[in-house]
């Protein structure tokens, strides 16, 4: 009993100050209304006693709420709750209860994206394992194949070499976009922001594609819009964007055309890539952005790419503050958007 009465002693002392100042102000009042050292002395003591025992009891109640705080931390320390609203404190704790409530939440979303990113990591590098085996073990086929004897056969030796040599290429574009977009993420990628002629930009990259599309019988065209027109970004980063989103326009029509639009807004242009292809399945819309996903994989490694390039256009894209708007019909094609600041 005498160990509970000094522990609740103990634990009001962070009281004492105001308790004393209490008790000293008492006392004066006490000396200045009763006049009889009789009447006053046991007042006094009664007083004293009586505020001991107050002091027991703020104590006791400290304690009960610290070891209350107490057990709800070492609960979630044990993960033993799964939502916060399974954390409850005592009424008159109610304001540190939602405190608790909003750590926890916090805690647990913290700990969720920390799984996600684990998650995301160890899935990127299966990914970039399965990238990067297969061409290596494509060209270690073909130069086995070349060494043990059709080196010297000049129907296939040649052939054997340009395959290879496409596989190297293969691997280099690889190794480059993982570069480019690991940048992009770390936040390591520099922007180089100007004005520059939106007109003559696309005209350039369009002339590079109609070799390649006219192998395909595809038509490739494009309308310029009003002559001068300037737009805000970084050239280079967004030439990147429109050769991936022309390569795949190419890859994947297999007749009909492909055309470049602008739409001119009042502070915004707005840029599309239109073809005739194959189109995206709905279900997969939302997941076109993401490292290594393909539609159709079977395809995709027979025309070639990483698998990287809508996912680094992404995110060139957003940090021209915009967005790439998808629009696909499985058989009747695709339009790739996206707007920039004039």
């Amino acid at each position: 009993m005498w160990n509970e009465i000094k522990s609740n002693i103990y634990s009001a002392s962070v009281y004492f100050r105001e308790f004393i100042l209490f008790l000293v102000f008492v006392v004066v009042i006490i000396f200045l209304l009763i006049e009889k050292l009789t009447l006053s002395i046991p007042l006094i003591l009664l007083l004293l006693v009586t505020g001991f025992i107050i002091l027991n009891l703020i104590g006791r109640r400290r304690i009960k709420e610290i070891d209350e705080i107490k057990n709800i931390i070492a609960s979630i320390r044990k993960s033993n709750y799964k939502s916060s609203d399974e954390i409850i404190l005592s009424e008159h704790l109610s304001g540190l209860e939602n405190e608790i409530k909003e750590m926890f939440e916090k805690a647990k979303n913290d700990i969720e994206y920390l799984e996600r990113l684990q998650r995301m990591r160890s899935q990127f590098l299966a990914n970039v394992s399965h990238e990067l085996r297969t061409p290596i073990f494509s060209i270690q086929g073909f130069i086995e194949t070349l060494l043990n004897g059709a080196i010297d056969d000049p129907k296939v030796n040649r052939h054997f070499l340009q395959k290879a040599n496409q596989n190297t290429v293969n691997l280099s574009n690889l190794l480059n976009d993982l570069i480019d977009i690991s940048m992009i993420e770390s936040g390591e990628m520099r922007m180089s922001y100007r004005y520059f002629d939106i007109n003559s930009f696309i005209q350039n990259i369009l002339n590079e594609f109609i070799p390649l599309a006219e192998e395909k019988n595809i038509k490739l065209t494009f309308n310029p819009t009003k002559e001068g027109l300037q737009v805000f970004g970084d050239k280079d980063k967004l030439r990147q964007v429109l050769v991936n989103l022309l390569q795949n326009a190419i890859k994947y029509t297999d007749e009909g055309s492909i055309e470049i639009l602008l739409a001119e807004e009042k502070k915004f242009v707005n840029i599309s890539v239109r073809d005739t292809g194959i189109g995206i399945p709905e279900a997969d819309l939302n997941r076109i952005f993401e490292r290594f996903y393909r539609v159709d994989k079977a395809r995709s490694r027979a025309v070639g790419g990483t698998g990287l390039g809508l996912a680094i256009a992404k995110h060139i894209i957003e940090a021209h503050n915009s967005k790439i708007i998808v629009q696909s019909t499985l058989g009747e094609g695709s339009i790739f958007s996206f707007m920039l600041k004039k």
